[in-house]
């Protein structure tokens, strides 16, 4: 493996570079985006059974705030709920748009590896095909197997570009996709307590 990133020549090391922080990413983003880190089964209804116990003072919304992304929005909307529920649904909202903020962190690097990976490779290969055909106007192109290998060293950068870019993008895509997710679940989640909380006020 050493040897044949050595024979793809100086453009390997970006894309080294980028394989390596494409793995600590996927590595990263797979340990943060775990669900029952994101969304904790049954928070919805720990927090409601807190309300009607009347037992949601300010430790425990900073307890639920630093707990888990839907318990920060929760916590907003539980800060606010009595200034009313139009009030407590645009905190809500606003702390949404904050966690999905965190929960998106190091995607749009990934998706730039993704993006710059096969560029690099590419442009290695460039690189190498001019030094095959400056390496033909001086010596000739007397032994064939001499050009056929040159060729397939400068296509060394191409495959490795590609290598990388192709999991850094369904992985990306992937991480996209479940973030989507996640942000439905959350919302449904906290205008649930919203109905709850407002039904009981008003019953």
């Amino acid at each position: 493996m050493f040897e044949i990133i050595k024979s793809g020549g100086w453009m390997m090391l970006p894309i080294v570079l980028c394989s390596i922080g494409a793995m600590g990413i996927i590595a990263e983003r797979f340990w943060s985006l775990r669900r029952k880190k994101i969304i904790p089964p049954e928070l919805v209804a720990q927090v409601w059974r807190l309300s009607r116990e009347k037992k949601l003072d300010d430790a425990t919304l900073r307890q639920l705030r630093n707990s888990s992304p839907l318990g920060c929005i929760l916590a907003a909307g539980l800060a606010n709920s009595h200034h009313g529920r139009k009030f407590m649904k645009e905190c809500i909202e606003e702390t949404g748009r904050r966690v999905v903020h965190d929960l998106e962190r190091f995607l749009n690097t990934l998706g730039t590896i993704a993006a710059v990976s096969p560029l690099l490779g590419l442009l290695g290969t460039v690189f190498g095909m001019i030094d095959i055909f400056a390496s033909l106007l001086q010596h000739g192109a007397g032994n064939p197997a001499v050009l056929a290998g040159g060729i397939s060293v400068a296509l060394i950068t191409t495959a490795s570009g590609l290598t990388v870019a192709i999991p850094s993008l369904v992985f990306h895509r992937y991480f996209e996709r479940l973030v989507d997710e996640y942000v439905v679940t959350m919302e449904e989640e906290a205008l649930k307590l919203v109905d709850m909380l407002h039904e009981d006020r008003t019953s």
